[in-house]
Order: structure tokens, then sequence, then C-alpha cells
């Protein structure tokens, strides 16, 4: 990053959400929050707005996502599975139980 280049508005917007950030994980007092964020708006470079969250922690990568939600999908197929066993057991046992007798009874 070129510290010298002219700060966009974009880029102002960006490091008052960090500082929004930072203030709402306890990092910042509201106090501190209104100086910088102050000081953002004033800021003319890149450097100038860098300056600002010099001494706050990066922000933390995303948690690597499961690929298109896989884990969730097996998980309710797996019991989705277990209750179509479930039924056709239960289904054969009620089968079973009420077949028809010959007449006489079973000798």
């Amino acid at each position: 990053m070129d510290v010298q280049l002219r700060a966009s508005d974009d880029d102002r917007h960006r490091v008052v959400a960090e500082l929004q950030r930072h203030t709402a994980a306890g990092r910042l007092t509201l106090d501190e929050f209104a100086d910088r964020a102050g000081a953002v708006w004033t800021a003319r470079t890149l450097g100038d707005l860098a300056a600002l969250t010099r001494d706050l922690p990066p922000p933390a990568a995303p948690a690597t996502p499961d690929p298109a939600g896989m884990h969730g999908r097996r998980e309710l197929l797996a019991i989705f599975a277990a209750a179509a066993l479930t039924l056709l057991l239960l289904g054969l046992v009620l089968a079973v139980v009420r077949w028809p007798l010959p007449p006489g009874g079973m000798n």
C-alpha cells in the first residue's frame, strides 16, 4: 500500500466500519471511537487512515465455510435415511402381524 496515495470516501467508510467493530469488541471506548472517526474524515492519504488503526489487531479471517453446506446436508440425509428405514421396518412388522391366518388357525 502506498501511504502517499489519496484516500477515497470508500476507504474512509471501510476504516469507520473497522473502528465500529473494534468499539463493539471493547477495544475502543466511545470517546476514542468518536475521536478516531472524526480524524477519518479529515485524513487525506491512506497513510493517515492506517495510522488510525495501527494499534488495533487486523480483522480476523473469516472461517472457512463448509463447501455448499455439505456437512449439514449429510446430517439431514442420515436422519432422513434412518427415518425411512424405521418406517420400512415398522411396515414389515405390521404386515407380518396382520397377515391373514388360514381358516382354523395355525394347525
